[in-house]
């Protein structure tokens, strides 16, 4: 039931898209931090079972994680306005710095900036993570529960750490951890799977079959481009917003082999510079759809590219968000929610690890990783005051470093 207004969603959400750097493990830390811990908009728990359910949709994650928590604040005017209150700034920066780079032939310098911003981001996600982890791994249930659920986290996160497929991994993660939980607490049949209250013993689906979406699906990913229009433009990011799964690498392979190899709308040098776009600009890394839809047709393209990339996510979450609290009052799917839910743990605990890696090459990025991360677990500093303090000590780092 909603009980916030339009106002506080689109001034947390439009916060979150301006300081959101990061990628998608960042902005859920940040959103965990600002509207459960803060804020109380909803519990810990339902938050981790939309965050599990949405790692098993297609569509940026982030997106559509602010996209369920505007529609649980403030129902469906708050679901349409969570969504473009966290991607506008974001694309309107995108579309920004693509006018700068027809103009001019160049991205803007940034690299200052971004070196304290990301050891900084890391520390968000660490207390996420530390927050999230407490929940996922169900302290008040028995230790053989703990135990079991605590094995399927550090599995599925060691599985994705050595290149396993997400998608793949939280899917499993979820049916073995089922079978493991329902197992310890002694099943009453596998009838019961999909019996779920006030649902006539099946699925609730409040939108097509799964075999008609698929079937869409399928004709959006054959769709033959033979020329540039505006019209082809935004039904080839509709496709990309309908199908994508897993993180912005998976994108750059949309991207380079169909719009570079296949279509020949972009070049290979464009689409390094689109990446890099997606990557020093808060928000979701899918606005980089605005930069390139900019550099094919303009001010129309930006609008369209962008628009249609994230169309979808506003679809699947209003056909996902009534579904998930009759999956919570069902044992077996509760079960799997709660297996998908540390794997989903897991997962951001992979992310972690690698982008620490990544991250941390050089004693400037490690000071400012350690100050960040006594501000967010021994201070409780919020999210946006450690991305801008991370920003701040990245400028002059640097050039120690």
């Amino acid at each position: 039931m909603a009980t916030g207004t339009v106002g506080e969603v689109v001034k947390l959400c439009g916060k979150l898209g301006i300081i959101g750097f990061g990628g998608p493990a960042s902005h859920i830390a940040m959103l965990e931090d600002e509207a459960v811990a803060r804020r109380k908009w909803l519990s810990r728990e339902h938050f981790l079972d939309l965050v599990g359910a949405t790692n098993l949709i297609p569509g940026p994650n982030s997106t559509e994680m602010m996209i369920h928590i505007g529609y649980q604040r403030a129902g469906w005017p708050g679901l349409i306005a969570a969504g473009i209150s966290f991607v506008l700034p974001a694309v309107f920066l995108s579309t920004l710095i693509a006018w700068v780079y027809v103009k001019f032939g160049a991205l803007p310098a940034v690299q200052p900036f971004l070196a304290g911003v990301k050891p900084a981001v890391l520390a968000v996600i660490l207390g996420a993570l530390w927050r999230l982890g407490q929940t996922a791994s169900k302290p008040k249930e028995a230790a053989r529960t703990r135990i079991a659920l605590a094995i399927v986290g550090i599995a599925v996160a060691v599985a994705v750490y050595f290149g396993a497929p997400v998608i793949w991994s939280l899917i499993a993660g979820g049916l073995l951890g089922m079978l493991a939980l329902r197992s310890l607490s002694g099943w009453s049949g596998a009838a019961a799977l999909l019996a779920l209250p006030d649902s006539g013993g099946a699925l609730p689906w409040a939108g097509p079959s799964p075999a008609s979406a698929l079937k869409w699906a399928a004709l959006l990913a054959a769709a033959a481009v033979p020329a540039f229009t505006l019209g082809a433009l935004g039904l080839f990011f509709l496709k990309v917003g309908s199908v994508l799964y897993g993180s912005g690498y998976v994108l750059v392979a949309f991207l380079e082999g169909d719009l570079v190899h296949e279509y020949g709308w972009l070049t290979q040098q464009q689409l390094l510079d689109a990446i890099a776009i997606g990557q020093f600009t808060p928000g979701p890394v899918l606005s980089t759809a605005a930069f390139i839809g900019y550099v094919l047709a303009g001010i129309p393209g930006a609008a369209i590219s962008a628009a249609a990339i994230f169309a979808p996510s506003f679809v699947f979450v209003a056909i996902l968000n009534p579904i998930v609290p009759r999956l919570r009052r069902s044992a077996w799917m509760g079960a799997f929610l709660d297996a998908v839910n540390v794997s989903a743990v897991g997962l951001m605990a992979a992310v972690l690890v690698r982008l620490t890696g990544d991250i941390v090459t050089a004693w400037p990025a490690a000071v400012i990783a350690l100050l960040a991360a006594a501000a967010v677990l021994r201070w409780r500093v919020t999210s946006a005051w450690v991305v801008i303090g991370g920003a701040l000590l990245g400028w002059p780092l640097s050039l120690l470093g």
